[in-house]
């Protein structure tokens, strides 16, 4: 049975530093409040729960999940420092969130985020595009499991996250991954074996070589790139980084 999760200040956070994207108008509200603490197992809320506060994820990462009516689990989404969670929601949560790892947040009142939002002319588009950006992405995850094999659905999950380190200035392509394998399965539609099998075949081919108990460094950008089933305009910044292998490097 999951717990609700007990929160404890840390004074010790620097309020002035954000990992992921650079300060905007819903980052600087959140800064205001203190950083709370959650240990990995945890929830943060549950679905069904009133969606009385916003969340900005300082450091750590979370899950956000759904049980379906034959009991199963059905993982929506990561959620990494600098994320903010519940923009688009309004009454209750549709998801429950749970710490993967030891997790700090703050939160923010619904009530208080939707006057700011109404009394500020800078708040709105970036909450439009907030809202624009969830919509974006959950079409690409219904492209993902309804149109991709396995092995591209594993491509397609480790290139964003390759892209996500590398927009947060991991340099050597390694890519962190906190989750179980059971939390990757869940969240691409597969079983835990296909997972691992795809994994240690990928890393068979020398397209990615393990680091540590958690990580992965991928070796061949381009052949990740192509494995996924991106082509050259849905893959995006992911044929940039493909290029970077053929760079030279002083």
């Amino acid at each position: 049975m999951l717990q609700s999760a007990t929160f404890h200040h840390d004074k010790q956070i620097n309020n002035a530093v954000l990992l992921g994207s650079e300060p905007n108008c819903i980052q600087e509200l959140f800064r205001r409040q203190p950083v709370e603490r959650l240990v990995a197992g945890q929830s943060l809320f549950f679905e069904g729960d009133a969606a009385k506060h916003l969340f900005e994820v300082v450091e750590g990462t979370l899950r956000i999940f759904k049980i379906i009516s034959d009991g199963r689990r059905v993982i929506t989404g990561f959620l990494h420092a600098g994320d903010i969670v519940g923009v688009s929601l309004k009454d209750h949560y549709l998801y429950s969130a749970e710490a993967i790892t030891n997790t700090k947040v703050r939160r923010f009142s619904r009530k208080a985020f939707d006057s700011e939002v109404a009394s500020s002319s800078e708040l709105r588009p970036e909450v439009f595009a907030r809202l624009c950006d969830e919509m974006a992405a959950a079409q690409d995850q219904m492209v993902l499991l309804s149109c991709k094999s396995a092995e591209e659905r594993i491509c397609t999950f480790l290139l964003r996250e390759l892209l996500r380190a590398v927009s947060e200035g991991q340099a050597d392509f390694v890519i962190e991954l906190p989750m179980t394998r059971l939390d990757i399965a869940d969240y691409l539609g597969l079983t835990i074996e296909t997972v691992s099998r795809s994994i240690t075949k990928l890393t068979n081919k020398g397209v990615l070589a393990p680091v540590g108990r958690h990580s992965l460094r991928v070796v061949k950008r381009s052949a990740l790139v192509q494995l996924s089933g991106s082509d050259d305009e849905s893959a995006g910044d992911g044929w940039k980084l493909a290029a970077c292998e053929r760079r030279p490097r002083h």
